[in-house]
């Protein structure tokens, strides 16, 4: 009985193992691997940075009654050639990999970050933050894409009496089209974030050296830009450390490794994917398709995703989503405050009920739509 091993229990590492399990005919196992028990909800973190309480979701509870294993353990590294991940604490042997390890803020990419930044990457992390924040005045977030803008707004309303200054290249909100983008750079106002424009050169201790200027800073908030951790060595991977694709989601250097989520450079005729919840599930999900084709003897089709929406938290009570077409651009169609919470809370609690449908999964791929069952 072949092994299959799925390395990290994020949104796409969750979607693959519950997936594979739910395909299972008996002639495989299953084992999901992650560094912590808890599922990290990476889309609530600016509110854990916050001091915020979100729930304690169970990676083993999640997979209660699919028939995966799952096995705590940090990944140090991946040996190919022996078909082994090393652990913590030991190794584990596989005949399929999929690597949904994700991604982590890149801090080396700004001097002095890595010694001083805090970052997001993670519950612990996270809570790092909360814990400073009850003692600092100025903060500097890096950073206008959607993490930064997120995490400023939750600051800034949960601490009003801090100066938090946002700062990137670009203004935020200029993915948005021009009333959301305006909505959006208005709510940040409100809340009293002042934006800087500029490039960040350099993080010290108690300030942020951007372009020739330099920021006070008690805390220098990092989400600026990603990277993967290459524990593979020798694998096909992207500037960022991105595992590089087929179109089925397997290695085109090893082709029995899968990549899914944040960890996968995954082309599209837009181009390169870039990761959110809405595209990890959904790769996750074709990888183990994929796996289970291939194993039946048949051909495994290609992956093929268009982004619907992005849903931006402005703190707890207000919110912007911007719909989209296909390729990410930004259609007209928007929502904002009040109906824009409901419905980014609505998207955000969605992961769970998908979760329970797999498990319910038979083996015919009921789950998929006609026409698209594996």
């Amino acid at each position: 009985m072949d092994d299959i091993v799925v390395l990290g229990a994020g949104y796409a590492g969750m979607a693959t193992a519950i997936q594979l399990a739910a395909r299972n005919r008996g002639d495989f196992r299953v084992t999901l691997v992650d560094a912590h028990e808890r599922f990290t909800e990476r889309l609530r973190l600016p509110m854990t940075a916050t001091g915020q309480q979100t729930a304690s979701l169970s990676i083993p509870g999640l997979l209660c009654g699919t028939g995966a294993r799952f096995v705590r353990g940090r990944v140090t590294s991946v040996d190919l050639g022996a078909r082994t991940v090393v652990l913590d604490h030991g190794t584990i042997t596989f005949d399929l990999l999929v690597y949904a390890l994700g991604s982590v803020a890149d801090a080396s990419s700004v001097t002095g970050a890595a010694d001083h930044a805090y970052t997001l990457n993670g519950v612990a992390e996270a809570a790092r933050l909360a814990d400073r924040l009850g003692s600092a005045r100025q903060v500097v977030v890096g950073g206008t894409g959607l993490t930064g803008v997120e995490s400023a707004a939750e600051i800034a309303s949960r601490f009003p009496s801090l100066r938090v200054t946002l700062v990137g290249r670009t203004a935020p909100g200029m993915s948005l089209n021009a009333k959301a983008g305006a909505y959006l750079r208005g709510a940040l106002d409100r809340l009293g974030v002042v934006y800087e424009a500029g490039e960040i050169r350099n993080v010290l201790a108690d300030a942020v050296v951007v372009d020739d200027a330099t920021l006070p800073a008690d805390v220098f908030v990092w989400a600026g830009g990603t990277r993967v951790p290459v524990l593979a060595e020798g694998i096909a991977t992207d500037a960022r450390g991105r595992m590089v694709t087929d179109s089925v989601l397997r290695s085109v250097s090893h082709p029995f490794v899968y990549a899914a989520g944040d960890a996968a450079a995954i082309r599209q005729p837009y181009g390169i994917m870039h990761g959110t919840c809405q595209s990890g599930m959904p790769t996750g999900v074709h990888a183990a398709v994929s796996i289970v084709r291939s194993r039946r003897g048949r051909e495994p089709r290609p992956f093929r995703f268009g982004y619907y929406h992005t849903p931006i938290s402005l703190g707890r009570d207000d919110a912007v989503v911007q719909f989209t077409h296909g390729d990410d651009t930004p259609r007209r169609l928007h929502l904002t405050g009040r109906a824009a919470v409901r419905y980014k809370e609505t998207v955000t609690a969605a992961p769970w009920p998908t979760y329970r449908r797999m498990k319910r999964l038979p083996a015919s791929g009921a789950f998929w739509p006609k026409g698209r069952r594996a």
